[in-house]
């Protein structure tokens, strides 16, 4: 399906809106088309001493006798009666025009309506395909072009709508147009139009050229907005190491590339505009020319081509018009072209359309001969096969890079092996839907992610309909309600963009607060007391203890001693099952755990 197709499908809901504006569109487009008369009747008539029979119906309204008024009745009858028929047709044309311009305002307003609210389906059905897309997607992709595609890409429905309806009163002007040249003198309609083939040539060259460079533009405003947020969101990193300079000039580089990209596009633009006007200049002196003789010789009058000269405009300024129009859908579909490059994008971790929800869990999880890797000739996990036994605690360790995150990336389906199965209670985790799957599980990962808002939101995140009451017992058992009642607002103090008002430590208080209030069946751990200081972390390691009762929990650390005593630790090396045993058995095996063991200085 093309892309102006694809488009057109946003504005079927819509369609009764559209009908309606279109038929005022046609009304007004028939006004248009009268305005050159009322002059030519006052040069063609009344200027050459003959008033219009039809203008005597005015005489009903207490008007001079305008039917058989004449110059040769006597001359101040006449100059009256002319007088009064002038001042009626110019009464005419503003009439012609207030009515015209009003309905032009009408439909504008309804097709802008029209195109704001497929705008809005269309940014929104964007952003939640992005939410659905799974991490391997995010993971290869800048976050800053994602976000570009759904505030600006995105603006091209509108721009290829109202670019599409200016298409189709801009044709119907151009028939009715023509029509009437035609009949007024077709000679002269031809020497007009002898130029289209010309127009239509230089649209068809440098329509391709235009979509091309449209893309390009596109792209490298992107790389703007990437390398400004990015630099402005690690604000700290770069004043930190005195990069400023270095920022600036990655900064000065992405916008040079998107000036030389807009220059280019604007030099064609340019280009083709001196060709189209060219053209345009070339028919319209032929026919000034072809008219005139055409006076001189008797066979039009001055007031036919008065309105020729008129419709000539008519005909004329709507084709280059279309010629920018059409160079402009070009532009526009290369941005929808980029929207529906992710509507087109395959999820890869989907639900399957035999998929069940998840009413309920015991908390079993089992890897069978898992392995994964985000490019698959390189592979992180292998061969992975474990069974967690309901409301049993098993603790990840092993080395950087060793694929502990990874793994517990794969419980909450954030990512399907390549091969192998993970289960839930017996269940391949594929055969339920991510969404009931992932209400049984309470995370806390290891850089704590808040939003700006408030911490109570923050809280109450993976629970919105929480009490009160709930969350700041939440906020107690992860110690952070303390130093929320510090804060000038509490509960309703703003965290700032990630939590930047908040501490590190503060912030990985939040996250724990949020599991604790999720009482999910299912807990993961990823570092959760990585940011704290020793007395803190003892005395959320307590409190966690106490939430693991009952619950399935899997947690990663590198702080050996944080899980040295728990029932079961499974040692990770180069993504393979390497030891399982609890910490007292595993320092007697003296093998990889030994040696985690004793770099940590605890034997």
């Amino acid at each position: 399906m093309s892309v102006y197709r694809r488009t057109l499908s946003y504005f079927a809901p819509f369609l009764g809106q559209t009908i309606f504006a279109t038929a005022l569109t046609l009304i007004g487009i028939g006004l248009n088309l009268l305005k050159p008369w009322p002059f030519k009747i006052i040069v063609d008539d009344i200027l050459k001493g003959h008033i219009p029979a039809w203008l005597g119906a005015f005489h009903a309204l207490g008007l001079r006798d305008l039917q058989n008024a004449s110059a040769s009745s006597g001359g101040a009858n006449f100059h009256a009666a002319a007088a009064t028929s002038i001042l009626l047709l110019c009464l005419a044309i503003v009439l012609i025009h207030f009515i015209s311009g009003a309905l032009n305002l009408v439909t504008n307003m309804v097709f802008v309506r029209v195109g704001l609210q497929a705008l809005l389906k269309m940014r929104t059905e964007l952003y939640a395909y992005l939410q659905s897309l799974p991490l391997k997607y995010h993971d290869t992709r800048r976050s800053s072009d994602s976000t570009f595609r759904v505030a600006y890409d995105s603006m091209a429905l509108q721009s290829i709508y109202s670019k599409g309806t200016f298409i189709g009163s801009s044709l119907v002007t151009l028939v009715g147009t023509l029509f009437i040249m035609l009949k007024m003198d077709w000679v002269l309609t031809l020497v007009a139009l002898a130029i289209l083939p010309l127009v239509v040539l230089a649209i068809y060259v440098y329509a391709k050229r235009i979509r091309t460079e449209s893309t390009t533009i596109q792209e490298r405003e992107s790389d703007v907005l990437a390398v400004a947020q990015e630099g402005l969101s690690s604000i700290r990193m770069v004043h930190a190491f005195g990069r400023e300079e270095w920022e600036i000039e990655q900064f000065r580089s992405r916008a040079k590339g998107s000036l030389e990209a807009n220059m280019k596009f604007t030099g064609t633009q340019m280009k083709s505009s001196l060709v189209i006007s060219t053209l345009m200049a070339l028919g319209t002196a032929a026919v000034y020319y072809f008219g005139s003789v055409h006076v001189l010789g008797g066979s039009l009058s001055l007031g036919s081509l008065i309105v020729l000269s008129t419709y000539l405009l008519m005909l004329y300024q709507p084709l280059e018009a279309l010629t920018y129009t059409t160079w402009a859908l070009e532009g526009a579909a290369a941005g929808a072209q980029r929207c529906f490059e992710v509507l087109d994008h395959q999820d890869d971790v989907r639900d399957a359309p035999d998929a069940q929800t998840l009413a309920s869990t015991r908390g079993e999880i089992a890897f069978e001969n898992v392995d994964f890797g985000y490019d698959s000739s390189r592979l992180i996990l292998r061969g992975v096969s474990l069974r967690v036994a309901p409301g049993q605690t098993v603790a990840f360790v092993g080395g950087t890079g060793a694929g502990k995150s990874t793994l517990l990336s794969l419980v909450p389906r954030f990512y399907d092996p390549n091969n192998g199965r993970v289960l839930i209670d017996g269940n391949d985790l594929r055969s339920v839907t991510k969404k009931s799957l992932r209400a049984h599980i309470s995370i806390v990962l290891q850089d704590t992610l808040l939003f700006s808002t408030t911490i109570r939101e923050n809280i109450a995140y993976g629970r919105p309909d929480a009490t009160e009451a709930e969350i700041i017992e939440a906020a107690k058992r992860a110690q952070a309600h303390d130093f929320i009642l510090r804060m000038s607002d509490g509960y309703k103090a703003q965290v700032g963009e990630r939590g930047g008002h908040l501490s590190v430590g503060q912030r990985q208080r939040i996250g724990i607060a949020r599991a604790f209030l999720k009482n999910a069946p299912i807990l993961l751990l990823d570092e959760p007391t990585s940011a704290l200081d020793p007395t803190t972390e003892a005395a959320i390691m307590e409190t966690i203890k106490e939430l693991m009762r009952g619950r399935t929990t899997l947690i990663i650390t590198h702080r050996i001693a944080t899980v040295h005593d728990m029932e079961k630790i499974v040692v990770l090396r180069h993504g393979e099952v390497v030891e399982i045993g609890s910490g007292a058995e595993l320092v007697k095996k003296r093998g990889v755990y030994a040696e985690l063991y004793r770099s940590a200085n605890l034997g």
